[in-house]
C-alpha cells in the first residue's frame, strides 16, 4: 500500500492533548495531521485502566498503531502517579555511585511502562553537571562525573531496552551546564568543540555504544559549535547531522524537544522551528501541547515538502528509522498492571544511600532525645503543585501525612504548611512554632527561586533554637546556611527520599 506525502510527514509527529477521554476533537486533531505518535502527561492519566483505555479508543479509532511516549524519568518528572515505582531522582541515584541499582530501576520501569502500553520513555537524562548553577536540569543529572553519568545512564538504557522499552538518552549535545531554563527562555551555552567533547558527550556516545534507541536534542545555543544567528542545537544540522549521525555513527532515531518551549518561541514561529528542525536532522517532531501549534508544525512541513526546500529522501529514511522502531513492540500491551512488588524497597535503598549530609559543624545529628523533645516541622504545600506536576496521594494532606511519618520517632511533633511562597502569615506561624520548639525541621523547596522562602529561612534562623534544613530538591540552597544550622538532603521531594532523610535525621541508616 502507498503512502501518501501528508501520512509520510504525520509520522514524524508527536503530540499530546488535553484531558482523560477521547474526545472527537481529538481524534480528528490526530487525522487531520496523520500524527504518528502520542506524549501522554500527568493531566492525560487518572489510572492505570484509564490510560490503558485511551491507548485503545485512539488507535482503534484511528485504525492504526501509535508511537506511544511518556517523559518518565524518576524523581521530579514522573507522569503517571498509580501503576508505577515512585524512584528517586538521577541524582541521588548517582550518589549511590552503584551501576547495579540503576540496571534494577531500568528493569522495573519497563516492566511497569510495558503495561501501561509505553514504547518510547523519553528517559534517561544524561546531562553532565557542572560547577555552574543549573537550574533545568539538577536532580534530573546524574551528577557532576562524566564517567559516573556514562555507567548509570547505560545500565539504566540496557536495562529498560531489555524490558521492551525504548529508552532516550537526553538532551543532546548536553546541557547540564545551561544558566537557564529552555522551558521558560532560550539558555545559551559557551563550551568549545574540545569541551563538550571531553565531558558532555561522553554519555552519549556511551548510550549510542549500548544501543540506545533515540536521541534527544536540546534548544540552547552553542555559540561555539555553531555560528549560524539563530541556531540552536535543534537547529543545527552541524550538531544533529554532522556530529550526531555522521561523526558518532548514531543509526537510531532523533527527536525534538517540545517546540512549544519558551526557547524556541523567543527565535521564530513553531511552523517555521519544525522546518529548521526537520532540516537539521530529527526524525520525530515534539509538539506537545497545542492543537494550534500542531497543525502548523504539520502545515510548514507540508509547504516545505511540497516546495521541495525539505528533500523526500531524508523524508524516507527518516520513515523508515520510526518504523523500525515501532515494530520493536508487536504487542501494545504486555504484563500485569501495577507497581513491581521489589520496586517501594529499591527505591527505599536508593534513597537511604542518596541521604548526604551537606552542612553538620556542630556535630547535631543524629538528633538526641533531649534535643528531639518538642519538634516542629515546616513543611511546603506540594499539594499546591498539582495542576502542574504529578504530587503523591501522600501530599494532598501534608499535616496528616507527617503526623503518620514521625509518629514512629520520640518526641512531640507539630507540622505548619507554608506556601512555595510563603504569606506573612505563614512566616509568623512557622516562627511561632520555631519559638516553641527544641529542635525546627525546615524543609526548604527552592529559596533561591522564590524570594518569599527566603524570608521565611532567615526568621526561622532567628526565631529557632536550633535549625536543621531539609533540601527538598537542588540543593544550592545551601549557601544560605549559617554555621550553626544543619544542611541535609537526598536529592529530591518524593515520598522515599522524604522518609530517607528523616530517619536519618534519628539514626536510622
Amino acid at each position: 500500500m502507498s503512502t501518501s506525502l501528508e501520512e509520510l510527514i504525520g509520522s514524524k509527529l508527536v503530540i499530546g492533548f488535553p484531558g482523560t477521554k477521547v474526545t472527537p476533537e481529538v481524534v480528528k486533531q490526530f487525522k487531520d495531521i496523520h500524527a504518528g505518535g502520542v506524549i501522554f502527561y500527568r493531566i492525560n492519566f487518572e489510572s492505570p485502566q484509564q490510560i490503558r483505555k485511551v491507548i485503545s479508543d485512539l488507535e482503534s479509532a484511528l485504525g492504526r498503531r501509535l508511537l506511544v511516549c511518556v517523559d518518565h524519568e524518576n524523581g521530579r518528572v514522573i507522569m503517571y502517579r498509580d501503576g508505577v515505582t515512585i524512584f528517586p531522582d538521577n541524582l541521588a541515584l548517582g550518589q549511590t555511585q552503584d551501576v547495579t541499582l540503576a540496571k534494577e530501576a531500568g528493569a522495573i520501569a519497563a516492566k511497569e511502562l510495558r503495561a501501561l502500553g509505553t514504547d518510547v520513555n523519553f528517559a534517561p537524562v544524561l546531562d553532565v553537571l557542572t560547577d555552574a548553577y543549573s537550574p533545568n536540569i539538577g536532580i534530573r543529572s546524574f551528577g557532576k562525573d562524566w564517567k559516573l553519568v556514562c555507567d548509570m545512564g547505560a545500565a539504566y538504557i540496557t536495562a529498560l531496552q531489555a524490558g521492551g522499552v525504548s529508552a532516550t538518552a537526553k538532551h543532546f549535545p548536553g546541557k547540564g551546564h545551561a544558566p537557564v531554563d529552555a522551558h521558560l527562555k532560550l539558555p545559551t551555552i559557551t563550551s568549545t568543540w574540545d569541551e563538550m567533547k571531553a565531558v558532555h558527550l561522553q554519555p552519549f556516545i556511551k548510550a549510542i555504544q549500548v544501543g540506545v534507541d533515540v536521541i534527544m536534542s536540546s534548544h540552547p545555543k552553542y555559540s561555539h559549535l555553531d555560528d549560524v544567528p539563530g541556531h540552536i542545537a535543534t537547529f543545527s544540522r552541524r550538531i544533529i547531522t554532522d556530529c550526531l549521525r555522521n561523526e558518532l555513527n548514531f543509526k537510531g532515531v532523533v527527536s525534538s524537544d517540545d517546540l512549544e518551549m519558551g526557547a524556541i518561541k523567543e527565535i521564530c514561529p513553531i511552523g517555521t522551528a519544525a522546518v529548521q528542525t526537520v532540516a537539521a536532522g530529527h526524525d520525530l517532531v515534539l509538539s506537545c501541547h497545542s492543537f494550534a501549534d500542531q497543525r502548523a508544525v504539520y502545515q510548514a512541513l507540508l509547504e516545505a515538502y511540497k516546495s521541495k526546500q525539505l528533500p523526500a529522501k531524508e523524508l524516507e529514511e527518516s520513515v523508515e528509522r520510526i518504523e523500525k522502531l515501532k515494530a520493536k513492540r508487536p504487542q501494545r500491551f504486555e504484563g500485569t498492571v501495577g507497581p513491581d512488588p521489589k520496586g517501594a524497597a529499591l527505591a527505599q535503598t536508593i534513597s537511604k544511600r542518596a541521604v548526604h549530609i551537606v552542612h553538620d559543624t556542630e556535630k547535631m545529628l543524629p538528633l538526641s532525645n533531649a534535643l528531639a523533645r518538642d519538634v516542629g516541622v515546616i513543611f511546603p504545600q506540594l499539594s499546591s503543585f498539582a495542576p502542574k506536576i504529578m504530587i503523591e496521594r501522600e501530599f494532598e494532606d501534608e499535616v496528616s501525612y507527617f503526623h503518620h511519618l514521625m509518629g514512629p520517632f520520640p518526641g512531640n511533633h507539630v507540622t505548619e504548611v507554608y506556601g512555595i511562597e510563603p504569606s506573612d502569615e505563614d512566616i509568623e506561624c512557622a516562627t511561632n512554632l520555631a519559638h516553641r520548639s527544641t529542635v525546627t525541621l525546615f524543609f526548604c523547596f527552592d529559596a533561591h527561586l522564590y524570594p518569599a522562602e527566603q524570608k521565611l529561612l532567615a526568621a526561622l534562623q532567628s526565631a529557632a533554637r536550633k535549625l536543621v534544613v531539609i533540601f527538598m530538591r537542588d540543593p544550592y540552597d545551601k549557601t544560605f546556611l549559617r554555621s550553626k544550622d544543619v544542611g541535609i538532603t537526598a536529592f529530591g521531594f518524593r515520598k522515599c527520599q522524604l522518609e530517607a532523610v528523616v530517619s536519618r535525621l534519628y539514626g536510622e541508616e
